[in-house]
């Protein structure tokens, strides 16, 4: 056992994650940050919240009744761990409903207030109560509970009103579902000021009429976040698509694992529901203030309020594109590799990579790895249309892409019916690795082109998380692509791969041997350094290489935007390890690794974080950067975030975060830097690239 093997060498990883959700929440507190966009990050915050209780509290909860109770990493049992979570997650909550007061207080001064249906004036009250009998009545079910009426089942996440009754002194209760199906927050028309009002408020006052001859007594909004996570046998499943929808069913009818209650509310409504859904004290959420906020989300984009709102981020042509945009492709790929930083360089050539290839008459196959896409992907679309073009298309469609499935379902489903040969991936892994290979016939043979990436085929998100792709006509990585491929398609081994490396055989070993490496070079006083950057770090034997070499004299710069259970700083141990965290107006997806290598520098790209799940149980690609200029621009990139002390957040030896300070001198803001230079190396407006491909596509800004 290593000797850096120690409970207070390590953080917990659920505790972790609640500190990185906390630093989403402190954005919303950011002044410089416009006000719209900060009641967006109070609904991200509840979205992430959300996610982590249907999935991470689920399991703790699962692995407790089953009566594991072992400690972690850092030497915390289930038990405990369920304690301090829950006692984080209640302070959290408070924070976040005291910044969304301040935050609607500011949001009433610049004209858009939240009122009660009760302070409208009557008029507009006339024009609700006939909003509620057109639109919300005919939508409402009372549903009674009783001894004849058992508490109905409620849907995952869904809001609802608890109603309690009286009738010849006897108290009845009533569950009235919100309906999903109709806006949460509805503007009152006709006011010379703008006025908007909730959806289960409208029903609340006008409750008394879905219980006619009872008087109601009491009201009480409550929210239910059940258990989502899918349990999936893959390897004794017959069919795959089958077991993942019917697992998707199941999902809705989870065991609940948080209760969230508005007050006020009485005890005895409170109780009532604490016996109805079978939770403990622990999980119950008092909140002040509307529930799921995640309604928000839609609301900041609300017509009016562009000045409350970020500029408009538009994508630049690619740096290494300018001037030659309308040059094909293909050529382009094919005259030198070509590096795409998105947000700030466009997304659309990956489009027009796959798109091109489906009506290229040269082009006879195309393969690629889909993990999640948009609701109405283009590049879907295109595979779909190259196969009813006649091309050999394969699709390896992640089916278990948590929260995607049905998405992707949808997508299989379509892509089968157009001819495509889909495939699940491997059995036990999820496909999480991303890459297309295009196939195509030129006059000196056969050509492979490749495209890989850090982030998801997702022309969506590809507008708000920061990623990094690489198009190249190397014929070392056209082999292991075709390879790669074959092994998820079919009965084969891998192979002695040329470039790439490959999760779960390999990766693990080679991060392993490029962190000894560099400790080896510092102990002979050669350039030693590692920075490495990631959404999350939670692999116990990597983390204990790092301190080794740590230990050794290397220095490392770990940037993980979530995650992180390494505890930099300790004396002899991670004294030359140093964890920030950088949140900010995008999603930090890329995953980028340097290392000094003695003075030769390596930069690798990957699909992976270095997290077990990543490394044991998916399929992952860790990639080389061998043009010279494309490693030194990652360089530059991950020295300017080790710069920035405007969205960074600095991990103390204890495991909290300092937000990083630029009042003395000059503020450097990673993200903007990166899109100034991206208008910088093009111009400003909209690019020639984005203004011949962006009528191919219709797709929301």
């Amino acid at each position: 056992m290593s000797g850096y093997d120690r409970p207070e060498y390590f953080l917990n990883r659920e505790l972790s994650w609640l500190k990185f959700n906390l630093r989403v929440l402190n954005e919303a507190r950011d002044q410089d940050t416009p006000l719209l966009e900060r009641l967006r990050f109070i609904a991200i915050t509840s979205s992430n919240l959300d996610e982590f209780f249907m999935i991470r509290m689920a399991e703790l909860k699962r692995q407790l009744e089953s009566g594991i109770n072992r400690p972690d990493a850092a030497g915390l049992t289930v038990k405990e761990q369920l304690v301090q979570i829950a006692a984080a997650a209640h302070a959290m909550v408070r924070a976040e409903y005291r910044y969304l007061k301040d935050i609607l207080a500011e949001l009433a001064a610049q004209g858009f207030r939240f009122i009660t249906p009760d302070e409208l004036p009557e008029e507009a009250k006339e024009w609700l109560h006939k909003y509620f009998r057109q639109m919300v009545y005919p939508v409402l079910t009372p549903l009674a509970v009783d001894a004849r009426h058992p508490f109905p089942f409620l849907a995952n996440r869904s809001l609802n009103l608890a109603v309690l009754l009286t009738r010849r002194g006897e108290t009845s209760t009533a569950v009235v579902q919100v309906p999903a199906v109709l806006p949460r927050i509805l503007e009152v028309p006709g006011l010379a000021e703008r006025r908007f009002v909730f959806l289960e408020d409208i029903i609340r006052r006008h409750c008394s009429e879905l219980f006619h001859g009872y008087a109601i007594k009491e009201i009480v909004p409550f929210r239910i976040t059940r258990n989502a996570d899918l349990l999936i046998d893959d390897e004794e499943a017959d069919d795959l698509l089958v077991e993942v929808e019917k697992s998707l069913r199941q999902r809705r009818h989870g065991q609940a694992v948080r209760l969230e209650i508005g007050r006020p509310f009485s005890r005895e409504a409170r109780q009532f529901l604490v016996d109805a859904l079978l939770v403990g004290d622990d999980d119950v959420y008092e909140i002040a203030g509307p529930l799921d906020v995640t309604c928000f989300n839609r609301f900041a984009d609300v017509p009016g309020g562009e000045h409350l709102r970020h500029q408009r981020i538009v994508p630049q042509t690619p740096r290494d594109m300018l001037g030659r945009e309308e040059t094909p492709l293909y050529d382009l790929i094919r005259e030198r590799d070509i590096l795409l930083h998105h947000p700030y360089e466009s997304f659309l050539p990956v489009v027009e990579f796959v798109r091109q290839a489906a009506v290229d008459p040269d082009v006879l196959a195309i393969k690629q790895s889909l993990y999640r896409v948009s609701g109405n992907s283009p590049i879907v679309q295109a595979l779909a249309q190259a196969a009813e073009n006649g091309k050999q298309v394969t699709a390896i469609v992640e089916l278990k892409a948590r929260f995607d499935e049905e998405n992707n379902i949808l997508w299989a489903r379509r892509l089968e019916e157009a001819g495509c040969h889909v495939i699940y991936g491997l059995a036990g892994l999820k496909t999480h690795a991303k890459m297309t290979l295009v196939v195509r016939r030129e006059s000196s043979g056969i050509k492979r082109y490749v495209h890989m990436s850090t982030g998801n085929y997702n022309d969506v998100t590809a507008l708000v998380y920061t990623d990094i792709g690489l198009f190249t006509a190397n014929d070392q990585f056209g082999a292991d692509a075709s390879a790669f491929f074959n092994v998820l398609s079919g009965y084969s081994d891998p192979p002695e791969w040329n470039k790439l490396i490959v999760a779960p055989l390999g990766l693990r070993e080679k991060l392993t041997e490029l962190i000894d490496r560099e400790a080896s070079f510092a102990a002979a006083g050669r350039p030693a350094r590692i920075i490495a950057k990631m959404n999350s770090l939670s692999d116990k034997e990597i983390i204990l290489k790092l301190y080794e070499a740590s230990a050794k004299g290397v220095k490392i710069d770990l940037i993980v935007r979530g995650i992180c259970v390494l505890r930099p700083g300790i004396p002899g141990v991670s004294e030359n390890i140093t964890v920030r965290s950088i949140v900010g107006r995008f999603l930090e997806h890329s995953r980028i690794f340097y290392f000094a290598n003695g003075g030769e520098a390596k930069v690798y790209l990957s699909s992976a974080d270095w997290m077990f799940r990543n490394l044991n149980a998916r399929v992952e690609l860790l990639f080389p950067v061998e043009d010279p200029g494309h490693s030194e621009r990652l360089q530059t990139i991950l020295e300017l975030m080790l710069r920035d002390n405007c969205k960074a957040h600095i991990m103390q030896p204890d495991g909290n975060y300092r937000k990083a300070s630029g009042r003395r001198g000059e503020r450097i803001n990673s993200q903007m830097e990166l899109y100034k230079q991206a208008m910088a190396a093009g111009r400003a407006g909209e690019s020639k690239l984005e203004q011949r491909l962006r009528p191919m596509y219709k797709r929301g800004d």
